[in-house]
């Protein structure tokens, strides 16, 4: 089959006009020509480009979608999760969780690093649709956190004895945010594996900064609202982001997902300590939560690797990456649709280890081809 499109973004840049992508019946990429008329081409209207990587996106809560209010800011928002997470039915979760799921796949996600405090979402990685990444979340602010370790593990032990299935499925314990996991249990998980891929929501919010500079403030008001002694925490004078980097290897590739409060030298300390980093930008939850966004002009100036993640429809109305694109485009509209689609493709597949096969139109691979027409409609049609 041979395919070319108005524009055709390669996962990187764009393609010169009249490319000709040689697709295989399986979908993989075989060749890229320049167009000549004796070639049987289907021409389309729009841009092609390769399949999206939802870089961060929490499934098990698709049954709490409508369920919280807007703009509340984050510590309202993870009070009302903690609360009303589980007073649902299990079929409740599943119907929940397979709808989300289908609407990733009708708009063209091809891979996800979903979050996972249970192993519900086993089944949509058995469904063998999609490559899947799962971060099992370890929680426990606590200076003695080995039952919250245990707990993790027990999780990311059922991830790794799934069935077996052709797309690729992996996992790995990561900690869920600096004001939810202890210095203890930072390290319990560093030394469970110092080379894993580590996901971590970053400075969502200004209070968790506020809690390591000066303890005080909303997060040390939750911790206290759930029953949480923290006297044996000393806050740094520092960041979140740079104190709990010193409590990891650096041979750990790291996704900082939000970044909604992230500054400069945070990313450049980031940057500086750690050998692969990636930001991975999550806007329309920003909006639904904080009702604010990153500093999106200064990431693009200082970070190395954005990418994009949905994550939640406790804080989302949609699963849909191409929408988090658009919302970006609609703040930020200088931005060119060249970078935002390398967000979207090749860096997420580089976040997540799938390079080698997913996120750019290079022959070898099996990306998807998706048709987009941003100017025009937020439809995604997939191609293959």
């Amino acid at each position: 089959m041979l395919l070319t499109a108005t524009r055709i973004h390669n996962g990187k840049h764009w393609l010169p006009e009249g490319t000709v992508i040689e697709l295989s019946a399986d979908g993989t990429i075989m060749a890229l020509h320049d167009y000549t008329p004796s070639m049987d081409v289907q021409s389309y209207n729009g841009i092609i480009c390769p399949g999206f990587v939802n870089t961060h996106c929490h499934l098990e809560l698709s049954h709490m979608k409508g369920q919280l209010p807007e703009h509340t800011g984050l510590v309202p928002f993870l009070r009302n999760v903690a609360v009303l997470r589980n007073n649902y039915t299990q079929e409740q979760k599943i119907t929940a969780r397979s709808a989300a799921f289908s609407h990733m796949l009708a708009n063209g996600i091809v891979a996800v690093g979903d979050i996972a405090n249970t192993a519900d979402t086993i089944d949509l990685r058995e469904a063998d649709k999609i490559h899947f990444h799962t971060f099992v979340e370890a929680i426990g602010f606590s200076e003695t956190p080995s039952l919250q370790f245990e707990q993790a593990q027990s999780v990311l032990q059922q991830f790794a004895g799934q069935k077996q299935v052709k797309k690729i499925t992996r996992q790995s314990m990561v900690p869920h945010a600096p004001y939810s996991v202890s210095r203890q249990l930072f390290s319990l998980i560093d030394k469970l594996d110092e080379n894993a891929l580590i996901s971590v929501h970053n400075q969502e919010c200004r209070a968790e900064d506020e809690y390591y500079l000066l303890k005080e403030g909303e997060i040390r008001d939750l911790l206290k609202a759930v029953g949480i002694n923290d006297d044996f925490f000393i806050p740094s004078g520092k960041s979140s982001l740079q104190t709990y980097l010193q409590w990891l290897s650096p041979a750990h590739p790291v996704i900082f997902v939000h970044n909604t409060f992230t500054g400069r030298v945070d990313i450049e300390v980031a940057q500086t300590l750690l050998e692969n980093v990636y930001w991975c930008l999550c806007p329309n939850a920003n909006l639904y939560i904080e009702n604010t966004l990153p500093d999106i002009p200064m990431l693009v100036e200082e970070c190395k690797n954005i990418c994009i993640g949905t994550d939640s429809l406790a804080s989302n109305n949609s699963l849909s990456v191409f929408a988090e694109l658009l919302t970006i485009k609609q703040h930020y509209p200088s931005l060119d649709w060249e970078v935002l689609l390398r967000w979207a493709t090749f860096n997420g597949a580089r976040a997540l280890q799938l390079d080698n096969i997913i996120g750019s139109i290079d022959p070898g691979k099996a990306p998807g081809l998706l048709l987009i027409n941003p100017e025009v409609d937020e439809r995604v049609t997939i191609l293959n």
